[in-house]
Formats: structure tokens, C-alpha cells, sequence
């Protein structure tokens, strides 16, 4: 990890940009196009002894935030930070994604200055308007996804028109900001409240109906595991396969809750594998005696678990 160069944490300490930027240089990066992430981890740039931890972490992406958490006086040091990062990590199994700032607080920036270190996706936060997201894709690198945070009412009301372009290919949900822009009471987030299921359904079917990956929300009481436990279970039963994370435990459940069902692979190879057999012979529905009546529906199905299975 270049990060535990002695020389990058005395340049932090000493809080000196001159010296910092001397080692964030673009490195070639193969970028991680995979969807097929559960666990997605916040990690802030200016939080250099989080940062260092980052090769022990079970998460299946890393959040860079530039945004929320950093001040305004650390946000050049946490955007180096963050360059040096993607100039480490010239290929991962992680996902790695940079949360910027909002456009009209340097997000457009950050964007054009992190094209040369090649993110895996960015994440815009407070995005309102297809336009943002077309101004967006004009300046972002062609190979770099575009993920947003749905948090404002704008948002959620457009989901279809922000998914408009191929680059979009990650909603996330972000309650408390949403809830305040919709001048609800973040006393509502509540496991038992219509209104947070409501919330969480159409959010889950909007997205999957666009053919973007949905994002459950950050769930911020970090030291109640059991609260948090109860969520992603519910979340997995609604049809999610996602859940932002804020501490190395989170991920732990996350990734529990989200391990594949060996059984249920186990069953849709052979569902798949029977459905073939039979479809070259032109039949595309039949009873089996284990798992009863196959058509094309069951098919597509089983093909769908195995591809998230990455199987």
C-alpha cells in the first residue's frame, strides 16, 4: 500500500499539498466493471489511518467520499488522497468508486481532475435534472460508470429520466437527505413504518425496471448490529442484493446475509441445463418430477440467479 510511505503520511501531517500531490500520479488502471457488488463500504479520503486499512477489508467495493464528513479545509487533501489510492490499486477485485461533491460545490472539478486516475465509477450526490447527468457524461472518461445518490425529490421523481444514459448504472438511496428535502421526519425510518417499505419497494422496482442497480440505504446507527441485521434481512427478502456500509461489522452482516444460496445454484443449473436439453428438441415446457412444471419464465429465472452468482 503506497500510502504507508512515511514521506505521504508527513506530508498529511504537516497538512502540505505541495509535497502530497508529488505522489498522486496516473498509473494505467484495469477498471472493475462488475455490478455484481453487496457489501459497499464509506470510506473518507481524509481519514488517512481508515485509508490504510483499506487491503483488509471484506467489502466488495470502496466508497472514496470527498463529500459528506470532510470539511471544507480538508477536501484538497482528501482529493489527493484519493488519487494516490486509485494509482495504487492498478487492478482489484473491488469495486472502487468515488463519491464527489455536489456539482455546484467542485464536483465538476474533482470529475475532471480524477478522469486521469481512472475510477471505477463516480458517484454524484444531490443530483436533480437529467441535464446534470448529460453535463456529467460529457466530462466524464468513457470507460469510468456513472452511479448516483437519489437523495433529493427531484431525483426521485426522475429516476427514469436520470437513467436516460448508458453510463448510469447504480442508483443509491440516500433516506435522511431525502427524507429532509421531502420535509418527512427521519423518525420514520423505521423497520414497522409503511411509508420507509413503501419508500424501499419503489425505489427497488423503479430501478430494476430501468435496469439499474439499486443500492439500499446507509444505515448510521453503526453500533445497533442488531438494527442493522434486521434491515438487510428485510431488504434481501424485498429483492435487493446491495446495502451501502459504514463500518467493517456492517459489511461482515452484509455479507453474510448476501452469501449465494448453494441450493438455489445448485437448482437453477439444472433447471437451466434441463430447459436446453429440451429446447433443442422444441419444447420449451415440461414437467419435472423434481422441481415440477419448466417453461421460458423459470428459465430466464434461473439464468438471472446464476448471472448474479456470477456463476
Amino acid at each position: 500500500m503506497m500510502l504507508k510511505n512515511e514521506k505521504i503520511i508527513e506530508a498529511f501531517a504537516k497538512r502540505d499539498l505541495d509535497a502530497l500531490s508529488e505522489f498522486a500520479k496516473p498509473q494505467k488502471r484495469e477498471l472493475n466493471s462488475s455490478l455484481n457488488f453487496s457489501s459497499a463500504i464509506m470510506v473518507s479520503c481524509n481519514k488517512i489511518e481508515h485509508l490504510l486499512k483499506l487491503d483488509d477489508l471484506k467489502a466488495d467495493a470502496i466508497i472514496l467520499n470527498l463529500e459528506d464528513g470532510v470539511s471544507s479545509e480538508d477536501k484538497p487533501f482528501a482529493l489527493l488522497l484519493c488519487a494516490i489510492i486509485l494509482s495504487n490499486y492498478t487492478k482489484s477485485n473491488k469495486k472502487f468508486i468515488v463519491r464527489v461533491n455536489a456539482l455546484d460545490a467542485g464536483g465538476f472539478d474533482e470529475i475532471a481532475y480524477l478522469n486521469q486516475f481512472a475510477p471505477d465509477a463516480i458517484r454524484v450526490p444531490k443530483i436533480r435534472s437529467y441535464e446534470e447527468v448529460f453535463a456529467v457524461c460529457e466530462l466524464l472518461r468513457d470507460d469510468t460508470e456513472l452511479h448516483l445518490s437519489i437523495e433529493t425529490k427531484e431525483a426521485w421523481l426522475g429516476m427514469s429520466e436520470l437513467a436516460k444514459s448508458q453510463k448510469v448504472r447504480a442508483f443509491y438511496l440516500g433516506v435522511l437527505d431525502l427524507f429532509a428535502d421531502l420535509g418527512l421526519s427521519q423518525d420514520l425510518i423505521n423497520i414497522n413504518n409503511p411509508t420507509m417499505n413503501y419508500m424501499l419497494s419503489h425505489f427497488l422496482i423503479t430501478s430494476r425496471s430501468l435496469g439499474i442497480k439499486p443500492v439500499s440505504f446507509v444505515y448510521q446507527e453503526h453500533e445497533n448490529l442488531a438494527g442493522f441485521r434486521e434491515w438487510v434481512s428485510l431488504e434481501r427478502q424485498m429483492g435487493y442484493d446491495a446495502k451501502g456500509c459504514i463500518s467493517p461489522k456492517q459489511v461482515d452482516i452484509v455479507n453474510e446475509i448476501y452469501a449465494p444460496d448453494l441450493e438455489a445454484i445448485k437448482r437453477a443449473k439444472e433447471i437451466k441445463r434441463l430447459f436446453e436439453l429440451n429446447q433443442k428438441e422444441g419444447i420449451t415446457g415440461f414437467a419435472s418430477k423434481e422441481f415440477g412444471f419448466i417453461d421460458e419464465p423459470i428459465y430466464k429465472g434461473a439464468l438471472m440467479l446464476l448471472s448474479r452468482s456470477s456463476i
